[in-house]
């Protein structure tokens, strides 16, 4: 069955199996990124965004994503002009095997566009669903708080007046000598 969709801004017209997995279409279309784990949605390997949305590719039909958007991680940034989120992770050290990288920071994603300025347990319930074996979690919420940081909008200030540092002559005329 032909499906129109839009993988990462592109539009995309593929023929998808009745029975196939979003996952398994989207690797076959070469996104590598996402990423078989369970098959069952346990683990969050296969995270994408659909319509705004995190989702567990491998249980979502490919057939129902037709008409919808569809964000991978490729589509966050470029290696010469990485999203705050990938760059915050390397910084923080929160990238280990790599393989729950993709659906980790997709979903770490979704948490800042709802929330821009989110706690630690908001950070840790959004990243509920994806596993991982090798950080113990630590340096990935450290990741989500640091590019939340650098993601913020930035508050406007109010500037102060700047002064030159010159005195007023105490007559309040310029070059006059006051009477004392």
């Amino acid at each position: 069955m032909e499906i129109v969709l839009t993988i990462n801004g592109a539009e995309k017209r593929v023929d998808a199996r009745p029975s196939e997995s979003l996952l398994d279409l989207l690797r076959r279309l070469g996104y590598q990124s996402v990423k078989f784990g369970c098959g069952e949605g346990a683990c969050g390997s296969c995270t994408v965004i659909m319509d705004s949305r995190p989702v567990n590719s491998c249980l979502v039909l490919a057939v129902t994503a037709d008409g919808r958007e569809i964000l991978t991680v490729d589509g966050l940034g470029t290696r010469q002009q990485p999203h705050p989120l990938q760059t915050a992770f390397v910084e923080a050290g929160a990238v280990q095997c790599g393989f729950c990288t993709p659906g980790m920071i997709l979903s770490s994603w979704a948490l800042l566009q709802r929330n821009p300025d989110p706690g630690e347990g908001e950070i840790r319930e959004a990243l509920d669903g994806n596993l991982c074996r090798c950080t113990g979690y630590v340096q990935i919420v450290e990741a989500v708080k640091l590019a939340a940081g650098r993601m913020r909008p930035k508050k406007k200030t109010a500037r102060k007046k700047k002064t030159t540092g010159k005195k007023k002559p105490a007559s309040g005329k310029k070059g006059q000598k006051s009477s004392s």
